[in-house]
Formats: structure tokens, sequence, C-alpha cells
């Protein structure tokens, strides 16, 4: 089971990349199709209020529209703050996992995009990711969200076998 603390990790280490967006770089493609650098910040946004709806027993809408926001690092934190404190006052039963999975996909997605390396991420956040995906993710399941499982490089961390399974392709110098 992944601890709030893991999720606290990969949320904040998103929301630092999102704080260091420029408005040069907001346009620029990622490795999510038809995505752009904006497009992906406003997602990674609308899954943390989404989550936080589940965590606090409530039905998550996955089809809401991501909240427009100049600031996602902000709003990153702010859904962030509300998310650990929903998964700390719950039961047990958020799957944080799941959550710490998502956050960690996109966080290897924008830091590609910006160019960044994701070595100096926690590890603990995409290693908790990918143990939830591979259990749970079936080929079946994979829809219009995930790819077919890439390759990823002997050498790839944790964040590129991750994006692998999750269909991303991992060039080997990554």
């Amino acid at each position: 089971m992944t601890d709030s603390s893991t999720l606290a990790s990969g949320l904040d280490q998103i929301a630092k990349l999102l704080d260091s967006l420029s408005a040069d770089q907001l346009e620029l493609p990622t490795p999510c199709d038809d995505w752009t650098v904006a497009e992906l910040a406003a997602h990674v946004v609308g899954p943390a209020e989404q989550f936080t709806v589940m965590a606090r027993g409530g039905q998550p809408d996955w089809a809401a529209p991501a909240p427009q926001t100049d600031q996602p690092g902000q709003a990153l934190r702010q859904h962030a703050a509300e998310l650990i404190s929903a998964v700390d006052g719950g039961d047990g039963s958020f799957p944080s996992a799941m959550a710490a999975g998502e956050f960690a996909v996109h966080a290897w997605d924008l830091a590609t995009a910006l160019g960044h390396d994701t070595g100096e991420f926690d590890p603990s956040v995409a290693e908790a990711g990918y143990g939830f995906m591979t259990a749970s993710l079936t080929d079946e399941m994979r829809g219009q969200a995930f790819a077919a499982e890439q390759p990823a490089p002997p050498n790839a961390n944790a964040y590129e076998r991750l994006a692998a399974f999750a269909g991303r392709s991992i060039s080997p110098a990554s």
C-alpha cells in the first residue's frame, strides 16, 4: 500500500515542474499524443481534484474538463493539500498507488517535454505507480489513455519503466 507521503512527494515534484514553466514552453509538444505542455499542465490539475472527490467517498467525474489556470503549480498544490488531507482522514481504501501512477507518468511526460531528467525524482512514487499499473492495467483496459507497452532500456529508471509500461516511447538516451 502506498502511503500519503509517497503520494505527496509525487505531487510536490510535479508541482515544481509546473512552477518552472515559462510562457515560451507552453506550446511545446509532449509525449502525450496531441497534447502541448499547457494542455498537459491543465490535465494534471484535473485528476488531483477528482482524486480528492474519490478519497472523500464521492464519485469522481473523470470526463470533467480540465480546469484552466495560469498558475498550474499553485492550483496543483491546493488540490494536493486537499487530496493528502482526504487520504489521511479516510478509511484507508483510497488507491494511493493508482494516483501515484497517474502523477508519476505525467511527471515523466512533463519532464521529457521540458528536457529535464527524472533521475532526480523520488523513485518510490514511480515504483508505487508501476506496481499498481502492472497489477491492474490489462491490454483490454488501456483504451485511449494508454498505448501498448513499449520497451524500456536496460538502464531505465523507475519513471522511464513506468512511462514505457504506459505506452510512452523511451529513448535509450533518456
